[in-house]
């Protein structure tokens, strides 16, 4: 008679190779804490102006040098071009803090990704005639400015 086969454990699976080790949420950390080392970015927190006025400046921006960003948001009138400006300049000083022994041009710089999400919104009563009041939303938005340098690669 046969002896039993013994019916092998996951991590006994694992460990002769037979079967992957499934990505755990520590693994998935740690390779998203590699990537932020090597991205330039900013955020901006419930700034007091509606998303939709936001996104109006911050289409302007979108996949253009820092250096054209800047100065098409300085002669810009609308409300969020200020903002957006000191938003830019932050995300380049988290650009010189990662890159401090590497000698690179800061030209090369443009804004790669930039969203800006709705935010939290204060909810006021207006009176109304009738004794009725009407709503009135104070809307809000977060902003997140991603940057990265230009390949030089000439085709």
């Amino acid at each position: 008679m046969e002896a039993p086969v013994k019916k092998l454990t996951r991590k006994e699976k694992i460990a002769q190779g037979v079967e992957k080790a499934p990505k755990r949420k520590r693994h998935m950390a740690e390779m998203l804490k590699e990537a932020r080392t090597t991205s330039y970015h900013a955020s901006l927190m419930n700034f007091p102006t509606s998303p939709r006025k936001m996104r109006m400046v911050a289409d302007l921006i979108r996949g253009v040098g820092i250096d054209k960003a800047l100065a098409i948001l300085k002669f810009n009138p609308r409300v969020g071009a200020t903002p957006l400006s000191k938003l830019i300049l932050s995300a380049v000083a988290s650009w010189k803090e990662k890159n401090q022994d590497n000698q690179q041009d800061e030209s090369l710089l443009f804004v790669k990704e930039i969203h800006v999400d709705e935010a939290r919104q204060l909810k006021r009563m207006r009176p109304a005639p009738q004794g009725r009041g009407y709503r009135i939303r104070k809307r809000s938005n977060h902003v997140f400015v991603r940057l990265d340098i230009k390949s030089t690669i000439n085709d």
